[in-house]
């Protein structure tokens, strides 16, 4: 019902677009034509997204903002002329959201922009100095999902910074090694968001020039999501995250061919064989190295076990006097 009202030009108001006709038509008048800036996300919550807008040129007697809930059942929300902001409420958590903005002149649409915004995960809040749920911080808050609707506009600013992928270099039962890159223009700080084993949200600051962090206090065999945050003055203006599971605690079960080749154990010394810590020296996007020490006694062979992407065993049978292997 809101839409059809919009197409149609208000009964008092007929007469006058036929008197305009007489003198410039509006299709050939474009300094008269009002038209839409960019649509953007400057705050949001686990049930609501605040947008802003600007009209560069003229002026709109009234905006419609369009969109479709969890549900998929179109809304429409009127908003007044003079507004540049509007908070959408009554939305669900962790959902993509697409906004139609349109402008009106004279009970019609006359200009349209869009945007798509995701709500936050209330499982990993923001920090409270950065909480973009509180409205009476929207001044403050980040456009935390600009990099989004600047994939639909003709000219990005040519400072955008954006953040690579966020991956696990080194894994441990205790301890996460995360690491990403910058593609583009550089970040003032970071921020790594995630909730430890007993549900507590975490927040740890990163300086602006690196490019890895270590998490330690974490809890073997536990899966963990990471949220990385890229800062500028001070404003969240890009978000990129990452499910890893730390590393068990204990040993995996022994293989029937590890079996073996300790089971002679008439041709090895009385004083038994000792393993070092095992770690890690080397990372790239397809492979792993792996170094270790034998502070006491010789083994006469090794056997790496692990499994693979998807979830399939893998045995690696080693040399007993190799002490590091490449797994690729």
């Amino acid at each position: 019902a809101a839409a059809s009202h919009e197409d149609l030009p208000l009964p008092s108001e007929k007469p006058q677009p036929e008197d305009r006709l007489s003198e410039a038509p509006p299709s050939e008048t474009p300094l008269e034509r009002a038209v839409l800036g960019e649509l953007r996300v400057s705050s949001f919550s686990p049930s609501s997204v605040q947008l802003q807008w600007n009209v560069p040129e003229g002026s709109f007697d009234s905006f419609t903002l369009q969109y479709r809930d969890a549900q998929g059942q179109p809304q429409a929300l009127p908003i007044d002329g003079g507004s540049r902001s509007v908070t959408v409420p009554g939305l669900s958590p962790s959902r993509w959201y697409r906004f139609h903005l349109y402008g009106l002149q004279g009970g019609k649409k006359t200009d349209h922009v869009s945007t798509r915004a995701v709500t936050a995960d209330p499982e990993n809040p923001p920090p409270p100095s950065m909480d973009p749920t509180n409205e009476a911080s929207t001044t403050e808050a980040p456009p935390a999902e600009d990099h989004q609707p600047e994939h639909h506009q003709t000219e990005p600013p040519p400072s955008r910074v954006v953040l690579g992928e966020l991956r696990a270099s080194s894994v441990t039962p205790d301890s996460v090694q995360l690491q990403w890159s910058v593609p583009e223009a550089p970040f003032d700080s970071f921020m790594l968001q995630y909730r430890d084993a007993q549900g507590q949200s975490q927040a740890l600051p990163i300086d602006g020039g690196s490019h890895s962090v270590t998490v330690p206090g974490l809890s073997p065999s536990h899966r963990y999501r990471f949220h990385l945050y890229g800062l500028q003055g001070g404003k969240r203006i890009n978000h990129v995250f990452s499910d890893i599971i730390t590393a068990k605690e204990e040993e995996l079960p022994l293989s029937s061919e590890e079996a073996q080749t300790e089971a002679p154990q008439t041709e090895s010394p009385p004083a038994q064989a000792v393993l070092g810590e095992l770690r890690v020296s080397s990372v790239t996007p397809d492979s792993v190295g792996l170094q270790w020490s034998v502070p006491e006694g010789s083994f006469d062979s090794f056997m790496l076990q692990y499994r693979d992407a998807q979830g399939q065993p893998q045995a690696l049978p080693i040399n007993g006097g190799s002490h590091s292997v490449t797994v690729s």
